[in-house]
């Protein structure tokens, strides 16, 4: 199967990684050692803000005041997509019980974690959709409190879309705090006094590294990295389309990647032609975000049949993956690793991203080969249990005696040869020849 690459990326996400591990590093250490001064003193110094941390109801109510209704009306809609396929995600869990052998019975029950923290970057705009994205999945999970972060904007407090979004989703606490500082202050429980179990949300390379860093002290959502883009076409593909779903994603920063992966080497010229010249009549913030991102990430690839599509697909993992070609099931059986897929042109990325209802918190840098993004499960515990009677312990009894001492392990066996003992007295059984070292 050809491969030909038209544009070939000059960087990686790795590129970066470093010196962003160092900052996260630092600041979590002092973190650890002084606690909520700490934070403070990085709110002041990164963010400029000096005001209250945690947010009270009634400062809630009045910022939401500020809220126009046309946009309330549009996030309340928003919610209400995603909390509804999260809904329905968790109702494809089940808790069931299953006879394993005469006497033996285990089973499986699904619980959801007790303190969610779900982080919404500030950035240059208000990032709305990240912040009810996290939420309102965890309010579907039924977790029982949800700690919700977000920074100052530009300056000033919460902005007030983010702050109703977050309250409308069903965040119980409401904290002024951006970056390493938030996810930290979520993770130790700072300001709250609830040490969250698991951490989910968006972010800059730091708050990337932090979620990273804290780990298996707190559950985290994804190992994210900066959003990525690919759009497989064919020649039924509208170039125009195409063209400006890479530049739609391409906006996101300047170390976002956007792939066109197509059969259609006409295509692939057109594309491009037109994505600098659609960079070239954004806005000036957005025009130099990806006008980085399409020079130094962009790829544009030409494969000689459908099939080598699929594959350099599946081997660059994609974030987003878009599919417009022909034959919709057929893309749909054969390609396995992408955080969300998009079929057809009639839905693109920002669909995802703001409202159909799929979370946008998706795997990155080829996580999608082994993870699927947020979801209800990301909040529920799969916990097992099992009870016996003591019929049945004769047969799971010898089985585990004689292999706990096949594995050097005595004491395991003889928990076993204790029960036989009890339960079957004077009876012979083999359990295996006792561990001697």
């Amino acid at each position: 199967m050809a491969e030909n690459y038209l544009k070939r990326a000059l960087k990686t996400p790795e590129t970066e990684a470093a010196a962003a591990q160092a900052v996260a590093a630092r600041m979590l250490a002092a973190i650890r050692e002084r606690g909520e001064a700490a934070v403070r003193d990085y709110a002041l110094e990164l963010d400029q803000w000096r005001g209250e941390i945690v947010l009270t109801r009634e400062e809630i109510d009045r910022r939401a005041a500020e809220v126009p209704a046309a946009v309330r009306r549009d996030i309340d809609f928003a919610i209400a997509q995603v909390g509804a396929f999260a809904r329905a995600q968790r109702d494809s869990l089940r808790e069931f019980e299953v006879e394993l052998h005469p006497g033996v019975t285990a089973g499986q029950r699904v619980l959801p974690v007790g303190v969610a923290g779900c982080y919404a970057p500030a950035g240059r705009y208000a990032h709305i959709a990240s912040a009810y994205m996290g939420v309102a999945t965890a309010k579907a999970a039924g977790v029982r409190t949800i700690v919700a972060c977000s920074g100052p904007f530009r300056g000033g407090p919460m902005h007030p879309y983010l702050l109703y979004a977050f309250d409308r989703a069903g965040a119980d606490v409401v904290m002024t705090l951006g970056g390493v500082q938030a996810i930290a202050a979520m993770a130790y429980g700072l300001f709250s006094g609830r040490a969250a179990d698991v951490i989910v949300g968006p972010g800059n390379k730091y708050v990337a590294e932090a979620k990273r860093m804290l780990f298996g002290q707190v559950g985290i959502d994804v190992f994210a990295g900066p959003s990525e883009v690919a759009v497989i076409a064919d020649d039924s593909a509208d170039p125009e389309i195409v063209a400006a779903d890479l530049v739609g994603q391409a906006e996101h920063g300047h170390e976002s990647p956007a792939w066109l992966f197509t059969t259609s080497p006409a295509l692939a010229g057109r594309v491009l032609q037109r994505v600098p010249e659609l960079i070239a009549r954004l806005p000036p913030t957005a025009r130099d975000a990806a006008a980085s991102a399409w020079r130094d990430y962009g790829e544009v690839v030409v494969c000689d049949s459908r099939e080598a599509v699929a594959a350099i697909s599946d081997r660059y993992a994609s974030e987003h993956l878009e599919v417009q070609a022909r034959d919709l099931d057929w893309w749909l059986a054969n390609l396995s690793c992408y955080g969300s897929l998009f079929l057809g042109e009639e839905t693109t990325v920002a669909y995802g991203d703001k409202a159909s209802g799929p979370n946008h918190v998706l795997p990155t840098k080829g996580a999608a080969r082994y993870s699927g993004g947020l979801s209800v499960h990301k909040f529920m515990k799969t916990l097992t249990w099992q009870r016996m009677t003591r019929e049945a312990a004769r047969d799971i009894g010898q089985v585990t005696a004689r292999i706990s001492r096949l594995e050097g392990m005595e004491a395991h066996a003889r928990t076993a040869d204790d029960r036989l003992a009890k339960y079957f007295p004077g009876q012979a059984f083999e359990l295996g020849r006792p561990v001697e070292v």
